[in-house]
């Protein structure tokens, strides 16, 4: 991950984490007008040139007839400040070989800055841009599409990377330039546009992608969203963020394979931290990742098949995925545990362990 413009802050916990530096607003224009802006100035320059040779022409001679015509200044600055200096008109007067030396001469210079090695390194930085685009959408495969990185978004790509996906393989879509600023800084790729056009899903690698995350401020764009990714990759696991309940079951119509209502899922939170303060600080502490409890998938180990769910006693099963079917625990169907079973269990973030992971207390 890139460390550029990153910096590493304590926090209240103890725990080292990156946090983004202030990233100003890029202003710069587009390479092709940074051309034609240096050609400007470049012709100035070389105006500025000619205007001195012309004025002061009866201090240069030309070798083929002696005199000096607008023609022949054009001519003279032309191959003096590129450097070329074919020696057949030259200044004889002691004060015009002082100004070429005082003006021309840092004329030339600038000439040869500006125009030569900034147009270079414009069509060199835009050739590498165009180099590294290519090669980054060959090597981009099953990866994670965010859509939108507000609060939902970052929130989601942060508890992806916790969970141990590569940064790397995660690829943000927003609208907002600040978005994208923020999302590089953070060392993940991004693309800024709109998501409900296929031209950006598309830059997006949208059709190689593993899992699509949707986190819209408005319920119609994330729907628009979903029916265009779905089209674009039918194979995709696609998350999408609602903030109506009315709204859901559009969503999975529209083939949203996962449906989270934020709007009902604040208001249990804040509903049970009304009931209980301690209700909501848990449930709260659960969704967390790294810090206190968490809640994880994993798959159940060779010496833990044929136990009962409640048998395992270093994390509490609340729940046993079998043929992707999701069983509470108490479901007599899941008795005992096979092999391929998967297990959600509740447990202490990994980040607090210091050594092996300390017996739960039993329930």
């Amino acid at each position: 991950m890139p460390e550029f413009g990153r910096k590493w802050v304590r926090s209240n916990r103890g725990h080292w984490r990156n946090q983004a530096m202030v990233s100003l607003p890029d202003n710069r224009p587009s390479p092709a007008r940074q051309l034609v802006q240096r050609i400007i100035l470049a012709a100035v320059l070389l105006a500025i040139s000619v205007s001195l040779v012309w004025f002061d022409r009866d201090a240069y001679t030309d070798n083929l007839d002696g005199q000096v015509s607008l023609i022949d200044a054009i001519y003279y600055s032309t191959v003096t400040v590129t450097t070329t200096g074919y020696g057949d008109i030259t200044p004889i007067a002691p004060h015009s070989r002082l100004l070429n030396a005082i003006l021309i001469t840092p004329l030339r210079v600038m000439f040869l800055v500006l125009l030569v090695g900034t147009t270079l390194q414009v069509l060199a930085t835009e050739g590498r841009r165009i180099y590294l685009d290519g090669r980054w959408r060959k090597r981009m495969r099953n990866h994670v599409v965010v859509v939108g990185f507000g609060t939902k978004g970052r929130s989601a790509v942060e508890t992806l990377e916790n969970s141990g996906c590569d940064p790397s393989k995660i690829v943000i879509i927003d609208g907002r330039a600040s978005a994208i600023n923020d999302a590089n800084l953070r060392g993940y790729a991004a693309i800024e546009g709109d998501a409900t056009r296929r031209d950006i899903l598309r830059r997006a690698e949208i059709v190689k992608a593993r899992e699509v995350i949707i986190t819209l401020d408005r319920d119609d764009s994330a729907i628009l969203v979903t029916l265009t990714v779905r089209q674009l990759n039918p194979s995709a696991h696609v998350v999408v963020a609602v903030r109506e309940e009315d709204n859901a079951s559009l969503v999975r119509q529209s083939g949203g394979d996962a449906v989270v209502t934020s709007s009902e899922a604040v208001g249990r939170l804040l509903g049970l931290s009304a009931v209980s303060p301690n209700l909501g600080t848990v449930i709260e502490d659960m969704l967390s990742s790294r810090e206190g409890l968490e809640v994880a998938e994993r798959q159940v180990t060779a010496d833990e098949v044929g136990r009962q769910p409640f048998d395992i006693r270093t994390e509490h099963v609340v729940a046993v995925v079998r043929n992707k079917t999701l069983r509470r625990f108490y479901d007599p169907t899941v008795a005992s545990l096979q092999t391929g079973d998967q297990v959600v269990v509740v447990r202490r973030a990994e980040s607090e362990l210091t050594g092996d992971r300390d017996p739960a207390p039993e329930v």
